[in-house]
């Protein structure tokens, strides 16, 4: 019998149940996505068709989640894919006089190779984009890098410029399959800031290509002929689609895709451009994409017969113009992106654009009297490099909108983009090669037509009119 006091097993287990305190409630694993993928601004701008559907990098999606962890490789995959179609482009250009000489056409003629392979880019992205939706990324992806292998071998063996140009259209139409998805596969895995960043760092790849392709396709010229230009990129294309079929896995599962065809791409597409404030950044986008597609086509004539710069000159600046694209889209990665909002970053982009074009402008109607090239190039280095926000925000707020039409809002954007750009590119020479007027007044156009389909469509300081607006 228990002396008096002393504690029975009773009372002992109420006193060990004290001191442990109430029953422990294992609390609940947080998916690894929601440190890396918070919306700073858009919590309340939910997508409507699909703010239900559960974090693409889940338990559910091994696959996709170790891709996400494996951020660099995955950046050097999708990196080498938006790479791929303005490598074809750039490394193609120092070999147009020979192609020219060899082939027996005229100038004129050949130029419609680069026309072909950008209108193939354009087109190809309404086609791959539902596809990828629809079967899922690697298979579009994979097939899109096999076509466009033999295209480039085709291209490398073309007896006239007829073939070339129709292989070029082809090599295009396939190359878009590399930009379309790539964008869809960072949407698939991440989400808001998580993937304004990663599409900044994705441009330390992409914007390096514009630059080196020129010095490689002029390297290649010096030990063989222009059809080995296309042999480099058919090696490269190989080497890509390697690394793709067995890097790269598979980021949207089959109960995502969708089971129509093109009727039920044309819907989602429909159902997209619905939305005000999808169809304001996709237009944004690409009419600043128009202001540097303007840059590209005229700053050869500006520089180098305008301002008497040499070839190495100009190489140099439009080296250095890409060097601060790329610059400013790491610090919007690294610095901005979770700091500011995305689009007051984007806007503020926009203005620095159209002050730049309005220097630009100024500048050349002789406004300030005669000025060297220093001032001119100083304003193409600001406007370039405020590419390096307005071009990934404005993607990234657009994608924002929707998930599961990725393929078909990325091809919607990559179409936008090139073919404004491939309608502003012609009108920098419309008032001859020895004025830069042409050039300052389409970059600052369409910056201001960018600036006021992000204001007038986006509404950005209107929150609930955003949520409103895609509710109807």
């Amino acid at each position: 019998m228990p002396e008096p006091g002393a504690p029975t097993p009773d009372t002992r287990q109420a006193a060990d149940a004290a001191k442990r305190g109430p029953a422990a409630v294992p609390e609940p694993r947080r998916p690894e996505a929601a440190e890396q993928r918070p919306s700073v601004e858009f919590d309340q701008r939910p997508s409507v068709e699909f703010d239900q559907r559960p974090s693409v990098v889940s338990d559910q999606r091994p696959d996709a989640r170790a891709a996400g962890r494996t951020g660099l490789l995955v950046m050097l995959i999708l990196g080498g894919l938006t790479a791929t179609p303005p490598l074809a482009m750039d490394m193609y250009l120092p070999s147009l006089p020979e192609v020219t000489e060899a082939l027996h056409a005229p100038a004129a003629t050949v130029q419609l190779t680069l026309t072909a392979c950008l209108a193939g880019m354009a087109l190809g992205q309404l086609v791959v984009g539902p596809m990828s939706d629809r079967w899922g990324r690697r298979r579009p992806l994979l097939a899109g890098l096999a076509v466009y292998v033999v295209a480039t071998v085709l291209c490398a063996f073309a007896p006239t410029v007829e073939f070339l140009v129709a292989f070029r259209l082809a090599q295009g139409l396939a190359g878009a399959a590399g930009i379309v998805i790539a964008r869809a596969v960072v949407r698939d895995l991440y989400d808001g800031v998580a993937m304004a960043r990663f599409f900044s760092s994705l441009m330390l790849i992409s914007g390096v290509a514009p630059i080196v392709a020129p010095l490689i396709g002029g390297q290649i010229l010096r030990v063989t002929d222009w059809r080995g230009v296309f042999v480099v990129l058919t090696v490269v294309g190989v080497l890509l689609a390697g690394v793709v079929w067995a890097k790269l896995p598979e980021t949207l599962e089959p109960a995502e895709r969708h089971a129509g065809g093109v009727g039920e791409a044309l819907h989602s597409m429909r159902r997209l451009l619905s939305d005000l404030p999808f169809t304001g950044y996709m237009l944004a986008g690409g009419f600043a994409f128009a202001a540097l597609f303007a840059y590209i086509a005229a700053s050869p004539f500006v520089i180098q017969e305008i301002y008497g710069a040499s070839p190495q000159t100009f190489s140099l600046l439009f080296g250095l113009n890409s060097v601060g694209l790329v610059v400013v889209g790491q610090i919007n990665g690294k610095i901005l992106v979770g700091r500011v909002s995305l689009d007051r970053v984007l806007g503020a982009g926009l203005v620095v654009v159209i002050a730049a074009a309005t220097v630009l402008l100024l500048m050349s109607a002789g406004a300030f009297g005669e000025v060297g090239l220093a001032p001119v190039a100083a304003a193409l280095f600001v406007l370039m490099s405020a590419m390096g926000v307005t071009l990934p925000n404005s993607q990234t707020l657009a994608l924002m909108r929707t998930r599961h039409s990725a393929g078909s809002a990325s091809a919607l954007l990559g179409t936008t983009s090139f073919l404004i750009g491939a309608i502003a590119s012609p009108l920098v020479g419309i008032a001859g090669e020895h004025t830069a007027v042409p050039m300052a007044v389409v970059q600052l156009a369409a910056a201001l037509v960018a600036l006021i389909c992000f204001v007038g469509l986006c509404r950005p300081w209107n929150k609930r009119a955003s949520v409103e607006g895609v509710a109807s």
